[in-house]
């Protein structure tokens, strides 16, 4: 019992229920009998999943909750309507990282990967790893695989999760394996100091029986770990690689020694070290080389991960979720290694703080692409700072071009298109709908 019988009788209620992890909590609650509903400012893809599976959801702020305990995601702010009326009538309410971490308690084993970037694949590479074994498991995932969608219940005997750093939201998991790929800056309106940051990601790992790391990133390296991986330092390697479309083929060694040849199903090198932090993470569990490489080549993406969505005169579209400069710069990277002509890149800043705070660095990524297009910032949970807003992004880039609408973004995106061009739209907020909208 999470919240004990009668509250559990009585149904739990999600603010917020359209979130890629908080539908998939309260699908593995739904899944275990629990009565549950909740609400959304908007309608979107897993709103519509969640009705579909027997989960009332309703759209707006209005509805009263008759629920004793409620689940509300961190966007939620404290003046919200339903979070303050119910705050008011004394409901039990229980932020999405403690219900995760409660979850994962009921489970024997749990793995979790965390990190700035790459996380929601490693973790899906997991996934498949266990699922290609026939594996007792169940997965929480941040994104949406494209096989197996933000949630997967194939057993009760491990627990698959990311962990995410926002607001050491996982720091509520205590893992047996825990995964770290890398401490990026980054989350600058709760970390005030890259010590900070790194000093929850140094409590995430002592809350771990055994840590993998990634060697290649100083800082992760510096955590107290059991096992690491990279291209050029770590115990677990990647070598011999080849790519075929930006498709890459490598031989895992262990300490020195070949142990089995992947070739991956998706796009870009940055995969390479997912997928060996899987491996790493797959081999303390138990899976031989061979069973790792099985799931790993199963694996075929994550939606707006690299996803194509469409053309726009005839020129491709592809989506992608990189929002900060380090994902951007890997993103262009494999966009212009695949595009014979020019990469015309559409990027939508997400929240006011990373862009001002990392705003050197996004100016210096954006100024890498051809008259880039940026468009009005997702402000999520924040208020407006013309500080860190993409029309101040835009006028520190000479090129670049400002857009604030959906109508606007097409105009420029039709403009001297050429046949071997490829779109390229980055971006964790609704960018990703407009440019699906607009490709059709």
């Amino acid at each position: 019992m999470f919240f004990g019988e009668n509250a559990e009788k009585s149904g739990i209620y999600f603010i917020g229920i359209g979130g890629v992890s908080m539908s998939a909590l309260a699908k593995l609650l739904h899944g275990r009998g629990i009565p549950v509903r909740g609400s959304d400012a908007a309608e979107n893809a897993l709103t519509c999943e969640l009705r579909r599976t027997g989960i009332p959801v309703h759209i707006g702020e209005e509805e009263e909750i008759a629920e004793p305990v409620v689940v509300y995601t961190g966007a939620i702010a404290p003046e919200h309507p339903q979070f303050a009326r119910a705050k008011e009538a004394g409901k039990r309410l229980i932020p999405r990282a403690e219900l995760l971490g409660r979850i994962a308690e009921e489970y024997p084993h749990v793995l979790s990967v965390a990190g700035c970037h790459g996380k929601t694949t490693a973790s899906c590479m997991l996934a498949h790893i266990f699922r290609a074994n026939h594996a007792s498991f169940t997965a929480h995932i941040g994104g949406e695989d494209l096989l197996l969608g933000n949630v997967c219940s194939a057993g009760n005997d491990y627990f698959l999760t990311e962990a995410c750093e926002f607001r050491r939201s996982f720091l509520t998991l205590k893992s047996e394996t825990a995964v770290i790929l890398n401490c990026d800056r980054d989350h600058t309106d709760c970390y005030a100091t890259e010590e900070e940051l790194v000093s929850a990601y140094r409590m995430f790992a002592a809350n771990a029986k055994r840590v993998v790391v990634n060697a290649d990133d100083a800082r992760a390296r510096a955590i107290p770990h059991e096992l690491d991986f990279g291209l050029y330092n770590g115990h677990i390697r990647a070598e011999k690689l080849r790519s075929d479309g930006e498709r890459y083929a490598f031989t895992v060694t262990e300490g020195g020694v070949p142990t089995v040849r992947v070739k991956l199903n998706v796009v870009g090198r940055v995969h390479v070290y997912n997928a060996l932090a899987a491996y790493a993470a797959a081999r303390l569990t138990g899976f031989t080389p061979d069973e790792i490489r099985r799931g790993l080549e199963e694996f075929i993406g994550v939606k707006r991960r690299f996803e194509r969505v469409g053309s726009i005169g005839g020129v491709p579209v592809v989506c992608d979720y990189a929002h900060h400069p380090r994902e951007i710069a890997a993103a262009l990277s494999t966009a212009e290694r695949l595009c014979l002509g020019t990469v015309r890149l559409v990027f939508q800043p997400h929240t006011f703080t990373r862009t001002r705070d990392l705003l050197d660095d996004f100016v210096s990524v954006l100024s890498k692409a051809e008259r880039p297009i940026v468009y009005r910032t997702y402000s999520a949970r924040e208020n407006f700072d013309y500080a860190g807003s993409a029309a101040r992004l835009v006028s520190l880039i000479p090129q670049a071009r400002y857009v604030q609408t959906p109508s606007q973004l097409a105009a420029r995106l039709k403009e001297r298109l050429a046949p071997d061009d490829l779109i390229l739209a980055l971006g964790a907020g609704d960018i990703y709908d407009i440019v699906k909208g607009i490709a059709g």
